[in-house]
């Protein structure tokens, strides 16, 4: 995974250019060769290879979408089933899952990702991880970290999700040096902690690795998430993205200026509301492009992801471009009293309200035909003031506008949260009719590996 023994992660653009032309060939060929999906998608579109010759020729191909994913799964695998080692499911966009099947090359690939982003972290041979998510439920993120974990020299701690008591205790026993969660989960932490006398200041943990949910604002600051860890704990705040679809990590490196791309993993192309690649620096859709997978490869995938490249040399001397923070997801955004925001935006409010114990934010038309967003807030006892007339001026110091608040009990918002038969909780509910990709599409909050 060296180019000319070198990490090209390292090495100067034009170098990087070369080296990703190369390595796209190798990849548009493989498909050719075993792909029965992209073998069609040549065939219907009169493809000829031989004009692919570079990453900028990518515009010359058809994208692929979720829904293909959903509606082709198994014309997108290269291998037979024995050479299948690991079945990995992640969230469709018609309802039923996708499955990923990963071979031993694959899971290979998989541990020398997460190994280089656990590196771009700081995370060395001797460190300590304590794992926070869970390995079973056909993920693919919580394999994915023990692999990597154990790739680079460190040491593993699997505790799995949740469960604020245990984790205390294992950090008191093993001492963890770092922890690898969903953020939020560190306030529940911090809390439990305060509770229960636990002085976690001066506990052995000194760095966070976050998955699944932002931490910076667009100029790299810490968002409203990321400011309140920081002033409870003074620990290293490291955000990353990522999904199954991409089977690559792009984490940041101690200076938190945008997540590194590894570019021996994967392509990535930003495509505006034209479907032509936008300038470096403009915001725009997320595409990649697989480089080295050998189960289910992918070309010109649609991640949904709304994000920017950063292109010029890191202090920390790599010259592979970064993403910024993810805005949002395409088909998740919404115009509510003719302002544009994501999810994320409305999230980072709630997160950070402290009587707020769980919410879900559900979208769908007005009786006038615009958005109408409502957000179902979960709180534990009768509070001395005015809630919703709170929710709403943090909301409009924020974000500029309000949504309508409903104020639920716990228990209610949580039985809203975790839905019968879904694999992951849900705080995104989006009930608009006539939209692209599904009529209820229920997103969870979880970009990591999703």
């Amino acid at each position: 995974m060296k180019y000319k023994d070198r990490d090209i992660e390292f090495c100067p653009t034009d170098e990087i250019k070369d080296f990703q032309n190369e390595r796209l060939q190798e990849a548009l060929h493989y498909l050719a060769e075993n792909s029965p999906f992209y073998q069609r998608m040549f065939r219907e579109n009169n493809i000829d290879l031989a004009e692919i010759r570079t990453v900028e020729d990518l515009v010359k191909l058809p994208f692929t979408e979720k829904k293909d994913l959903q509606l082709h799964n198994q014309e997108f695998m290269c291998v037979p089933p024995e050479k299948i080692i690991d079945y990995i499911t992640t969230s469709g966009t018609l309802g039923d899952p996708v499955t990923f099947g990963c071979t031993d090359r694959d899971l290979d690939r998989l541990a020398y990702n997460e190994k280089k982003s656990f590196e771009c972290a700081g995370v060395k041979p001797g460190n300590k991880v304590q794992l926070m998510t869970t390995l079973d439920k056909r993920f693919m993120a919580g394999l994915a970290y023990f692999l990597g974990i154990r790739k680079l020299g460190a040491s593993v701690i699997r505790v799995g999700n949740g469960m604020p008591e245990l984790q205390w205790d294992t950090i008191r026993r093993l001492e963890p040096d770092t922890l690898m969660c969903v953020p939020s989960f560190i306030l529940r932490l911090i809390e439990y902690a305060e509770q229960h006398n636990i002085d976690y200041r001066h506990s052995s943990v000194k760095r966070i690795i976050g998955i699944g949910e932002g931490l910076r604002e667009q100029d790299f600051t810490l968002n409203l998430l990321g400011s309140r860890i920081k002033e409870k704990w003074d620990v290293e705040l490291y955000a990353t993205y990522s999904s199954t679809e991409m089977g690559a990590t792009f984490s940041e490196c101690p200076n938190g200026c945008g997540g590194h791309v590894h570019p021996e993993l994967i392509i990535v192309e930003i495509i505006g509301e034209d479907n032509k690649p936008v300038k470096d620096g403009e915001t725009g859709e997320v595409v990649v492009t697989t480089l080295g997978v050998e189960g289910m490869p992918l070309l010109r995938f649609r991640t949904g992801d709304i994000s920017s490249k950063i292109t010029g040399k890191c202090a920390c001397g790599r010259y592979s471009y970064r993403l910024t923070p993810l805005v949002g997801r395409k088909n998740n955004m919404i115009k509510l009293k003719g302002t544009t925001i994501y999810p994320p935006a409305l999230n980072d409010v709630l997160d950070n309200t402290p009587y707020v114990v769980n919410y879900v934010v559900v979208v769908q038309n007005s009786y006038a035909g615009t958005d109408e967003v409502v957000v179902k807030v979960g709180i534990a006892s009768p509070l001395p003031f005015d809630v919703i007339k709170d929710l709403k001026d943090r909301f409009r110091s924020r974000i500029r506008v309000a949504p309508i608040v409903e104020i639920l009990s716990p228990e209610d918002v949580n039985k809203l949260n975790n839905p019968a038969n879904n694999r992951k909780p849900v705080k995104f509910i989006d009930n608009r009719k006539n939209r692209s990709d599904n009529p209820a599409n229920i997103r969870s909050t979880a970009n990591s590996f999703k």
